[in-house]
């Protein structure tokens, strides 16, 4: 990990896209400006981590198998 010390007003680039500009800073809190791409997704960790758990969770393999979901044939024809 990278550790930097900046002042309200100075910025961090990464790469030739990427500009992070330090707005504000307070005891405890620090205000960050985030200049990049359009097409650039940026997310705080908190929401990052929700993200990605509720995608995990999607591609978990269901307890039920699928031929538990479907009407089975011979269910159907004894309803008739």
């Amino acid at each position: 990990m990278l550790i930097l010390t900046r002042r309200p007003g100075e910025a961090i680039r990464i790469g030739d896209d990427i500009r992070l500009v330090v707005l504000q800073s307070a005891p405890g809190k620090v205000r960050l400006g985030i200049e990049g791409p359009k097409a650039l997704r940026v997310l705080r960790e908190e929401l990052y981590k929700q993200i990605t758990e509720v995608n995990q969770q999607a591609l978990a393999p269901e307890h039920l198998s699928l031929d538990q979901w479907l009407p089975h044939p011979a269910a159907s024809q004894e309803s008739e």
